[in-house]
């Protein structure tokens, strides 16, 4: 059986002849205990129409799961509680990568690292899906699929794996593809201890400690750096980063 709860105090519930009923609960925390060993879905949502007909359709679709309603991040994280298997965050026609919502996810992942986040979005673009992977969650759905894709995803990232959408893997290809020229590019371009020390240039790093984390001479370090220029046709250490960065980003 298959529950839902409102951040309003209200929960609905789904008998077996598909009628709604509803009762009434002091708070979401409180509807979850009520609800028992059920497992719970948080759905995020900051339009409440749009998160109660999701709420309801993934439940009508088969999602056995007790369903809690949350208007915003900073509200699920007053009123969270332990007994949530997952959290759903519907950002619509919003960006992941916006500051305010980046932010927003990274610091309930930095919170509760162990709880399988799913972004549901309006949007199939590549790079938000690999913004929301970066940051640790689950799973990137596009409202584009269908219901019954939704609740197969939910249930794939609440088992431990990571959902992507068809809809992102040509793009996806695409990109690895790139990447792959260009890695090849680079490897016909510096040696393997070029690119040690260029991965130390970039992190701003001095001779002498390049020389110690790599176990070299600094003389060895500086023939390196040399050489790396010359290929590059630059004059110095800032301008290889640039240089870097203007052939392989």
């Amino acid at each position: 059986m298959a529950e839902i709860a409102g951040i309003n105090g209200w929960s609905y519930r789904k008998p077996s002849n598909g009628a709604v009923r509803s009762a009434a609960y002091k708070s979401a925390n409180a509807a979850k205990s009520a609800f028992g060993s059920t497992r719970v879905l948080d759905i995020i949502d900051e339009r409440a129409l749009d998160r109660e007909c999701l709420s309801q359709s993934l439940v009508s679709h088969g999602l056995d799961m007790t369903i809690v309603l949350f208007n915003s991040i900073e509200t699920w994280m007053a009123k969270y509680a332990e007994a949530s298997s997952g959290v759903l965050i519907n950002v619509g026609s919003h960006d992941v990568t916006e500051p305010r919502i980046e932010e927003e996810i990274r610091t309930l992942l930095t919170r509760f690292p162990d709880l399988p986040v799913i972004i549901l979005s309006d949007s199939h673009d590549l790079r938000q899906v690999l913004t929301a992977l970066e940051l640790g969650v689950r799973g990137f759905i596009p409202s584009a699929v269908g219901i019954a894709v939704c609740v197969k995803a939910i249930s794939l990232a609440l088992s431990g794996g990571i959902f992507i959408s068809t809809e992102s893997l040509p793009e996806l290809r695409r990109l690895m593809s790139v990447a792959d020229q260009q890695e090849r590019k680079r490897a016909e371009i510096f040696t393997y201890r070029e690119e040690d020390v260029i991965a130390m240039l970039k992190l701003g790093k001095a001779n002498k400690i390049i020389a110690y984390e790599l176990d070299l001479q600094e003389s060895t370090v500086k023939v390196h750096i040399r050489n790396i220029m010359k290929k590059l046709k630059v004059r110095n250490r800032t301008e290889v980063i640039f240089k870097l960065n203007e052939l392989f980003d």
